[in-house]
């Protein structure tokens, strides 16, 4: 990546990968009907990470993308592209909250059967959604970010982005 936001915008992406892959292995060693114990420190540690990535990638990146990037990329005619992420982020906005919500659940009451199967639920749709639109944003957005972003606009993007943190 040659831009800074480029680059600043992929280790996002490789925070939240990494989220996923953490939230998808307790998934796998949990079936929805086979409960884990949410007071386990490392599931504990999971569910607040839940709410600290959704704010994070989905509220913050989401949001900067959408004023700072899509404009830009509009402007130098990605219009379809612009158009299929913001449509991504609609869809997936609503995941998150949903996955937040079955996290908090999960920590107040614990993973009874029908709170962790919400919570099972939740949390593969949303890993599923956001894997798929990570993986179209360094495919398709970060290059495109790098071809049309100048080094002044690079500089001040980079503020901008660094700010929201």
């Amino acid at each position: 990546m040659e831009t800074h936001i480029a680059r600043a915008l992929h280790e996002d992406h490789m925070v939240t990968l990494a989220f996923l892959e953490r939230l998808e292995a307790l998934l796998a060693r949990h079936r929805p009907g086979y409960p884990p114990v949410a007071a386990t420190p490392a599931i504990a540690a999971l569910l607040r990470d839940c709410e600290r990535t959704v704010a994070s990638e989905i509220g913050q990146h989401f949001d900067f993308e959408e004023a700072e990037i899509f404009p830009r990329l509009a402007a130098a005619g990605a219009d379809a592209m612009v158009h299929v992420l913001i449509e991504e982020h609609e869809e997936i906005r609503p995941l998150a909250q949903s996955l937040v919500a079955s996290a908090r659940q999960g920590e107040a009451h614990g993973f009874v059967a029908d709170i962790w199967a919400e919570f099972h639920a939740a949390a593969a749709t949303f890993a599923s959604q956001l894997e798929a639109h990570i993986a179209k944003e360094e495919m398709g957005l970060l290059p495109v970010v790098d071809d049309i972003i100048d080094m002044e606009t690079d500089s001040a993007l980079s503020l901008v982005f660094a700010n929201q943190r």
